[in-house]
């Protein structure tokens, strides 16, 4: 399209030629008739050409008016496309979320369907990682972290902190040799997390003295994988109830003591510095507090 050439008096053809009348043209450019007229005239000045012709029961395309006016009404949809897709992106909003895959599938996203109930406007990227994320090189607007809260220089707002119950496969157990009290667990084959910590930490909390016996057995990276070895019969794992309640309501684990306790990381919900004034964000963060409160 020469750039010479007036968009409006090109816009104002094509809405001509598609109603016939330059009435009706003028209704739908809320404009006057004139200013239709004077378009018209304006653009066929400076094509030296003829596009539309005046008859009895309105306006009619010439030969060059006909040639032309599927392609500018095509590329007037397009336009009209792009500048409705541009207005969409005004109301419509995006964050990214940043979490463990446990945390993701066993607490976050089966409740993300009332944070879009509640917002419809934002759309959420869940990302699924252990590694700890760069919040500004990964793009990543919230970070869902399990640790301490130590987290220099970014917003940290606490969540909650996990309740770890013991579990085992309802078949690992033999007939009759129920567990009474903490000190039975070890006698039997218990599972880990990474750090080998909680075991001990339980038992002691429950009144254990210290035993070689706490921190022996495997270990595993990700809570996902240590409820699924729990599952298969490998040995006694201390999750968090929030993650193995399908489990145990399904019959797949049971919890061996009615024994919680608190574990020593919390999750936090982490962002960059000033992240929270964006209304996506603050919304985000609201929800998930008020979700892991209850």
């Amino acid at each position: 399209m020469s750039a010479t050439l007036p968009l409006q008096a090109l816009r104002t053809f094509v809405e001509v030629s598609q109603r016939g009348s330059i009435t009706a043209a003028a209704q739908a450019l809320h404009v006057t008739p004139g200013a239709v007229s004077q378009q018209i005239r304006l653009l066929e000045e400076r094509l030296g050409l003829a596009l539309l012709v005046r008859e009895r029961h309105g306006m009619r395309m010439t030969e060059a008016g006909a040639d032309v006016y599927p392609m500018l009404s095509a590329a007037f949809a397009q336009i009209d496309k792009a500048v409705d897709a541009l207005e969409a992106m005004k109301t419509r909003q995006s964050l990214t979320v940043s979490t463990v895959a446990t945390f993701a599938a066993s607490w976050l996203v089966p409740r993300l369907g009332r944070f879009k109930e509640r917002h419809p406007h934002i759309e959420v990227r869940v990302e699924a990682t252990p590694a700890l994320v760069d919040l500004r090189r990964d793009h990543v607007d919230i970070a869902l972290r399990h640790g301490l809260g130590d987290y220099p220089g970014l917003d940290v707002v606490p969540l909650m902190a996990p309740v770890l119950v013991p579990v085992a496969a309802p078949g690992m157990l033999a007939a009759g040799a129920k567990l009474a009290t903490p000190a039975d667990c070890l006698a039997h084959p218990l599972l880990h997390d990474a750090d080998r910590a909680d075991w001990p930490l339980w038992l002691r909390a429950h009144g254990v003295a210290d035993d070689p016996r706490a921190r022996r057995g495997d270990a595993y990276d990700d809570d996902f994988l240590l409820i699924r070895a729990a599952e298969a019969g490998q040995g006694l794992a201390l999750v968090p109830v929030a993650y193995a309640r399908e489990e145990i309501a399904a019959g797949r684990l049971v919890q061996v003591l009615d024994k919680p306790w608190p574990a020593r990381f919390a999750y936090y919900a982490v962002s960059r510095p000033g992240a929270a004034r964006r209304p996506e964000v603050r919304a985000f963060i609201d929800w998930i507090v008020e979700e892991a409160a209850a």
